[in-house]
């Protein structure tokens, strides 16, 4: 029960390691408000963790490249929930290609949706708590390829890249009040993308991993978790790397 009482709020929270996350805040006693395009279809789930560890779970439907919307979320949630402790900025998409054959919206897409909503979304958050100085933790998902980079990745690289820095520069601002802003650097992950490869594929991918297997959503969410709660009280502006070693 590591954050028991506190309130957070995750972007991408429908699927994937957004998933795993909305469930280890509400296994450790949170409550926690998600944004996403659509519900998803654990719900049922997310309720019943809910009950069984005195949180609460809340879902909001939103864009998280919409400016004027995401912000008017934000700003809901945070008069319904009367303040957010932590704020997970998770939600993110990929679309792959060489640079010289990449779409401009296929840039900006996913700059948008990976980096730019981040800043949305800790522009209200973040101000609430340090206008209200409530102690508070960000933490922001960013990825291995935003540090050792990806052929065919230029503009994920970038967003996650451009999260870290992000990441760094705001826990600079806001340290003194308190709040503690960190990421982490999934490397790969066992998700619906990676069970769509071959298995000549997969094992390609698991032989660049030091410890020779693929990372659990739920790995990631430990990370998020550990970040989040008092256990991790004098870390900031760090990027934790949850790859199995890859890329140290």
């Amino acid at each position: 029960m590591l954050v028991k009482g506190k309130k957070a709020l995750v972007t991408g929270g429908a699927q994937g390691i957004g998933r795993e996350m909305v469930l280890m805040y509400l296994r450790n006693g949170a409550s926690v408000w998600y944004i996403d395009l659509q519900q998803g279809d654990s719900f049922a789930e997310y309720e019943a963790a809910a009950r069984e560890n005195g949180g609460a779970v809340f879902f909001r439907e939103g864009n998280v490249a919409d400016e004027e919307g995401i912000t008017a979320a934000a700003k809901g949630i945070i008069g319904d929930a009367g303040g957010i402790d932590i704020l997970v900025n998770n939600a993110g998409i990929t679309r792959d290609g060489l640079s010289f054959r990449m779409s401009a919206k296929d840039w900006n897409d996913v700059i948008s949706i990976n980096l730019t909503s981040a800043f949305y979304l800790s522009r209200v958050v973040v101000q609430d708590m340090f206008l209200k100085k409530r102690p508070g933790a960000v933490v922001n998902v960013a990825s291995i390829v935003g540090v050792i980079g990806n052929g065919g990745q230029v503009n994920y690289s970038a967003s996650k890249a451009g999260l870290i820095g992000f990441t760094k520069s705001l826990a600079r601002e806001v340290a003194s009040r308190n709040i503690r802003v960190n990421a982490v650097a999934p490397g790969f992950i066992k998700t619906k993308m990676t069970d769509k490869l071959s298995e000549e594929q997969r094992a390609a991918l698991v032989a660049q991993i030091p410890m020779v297997r693929l990372g659990q959503p739920e790995d990631v969410a430990k990370a998020a978790l550990f970040l989040s709660c008092d256990l991790s009280s004098y870390i900031t502006g760090h990027v934790v790397h949850v790859t199995g070693g890859l890329g140290m």
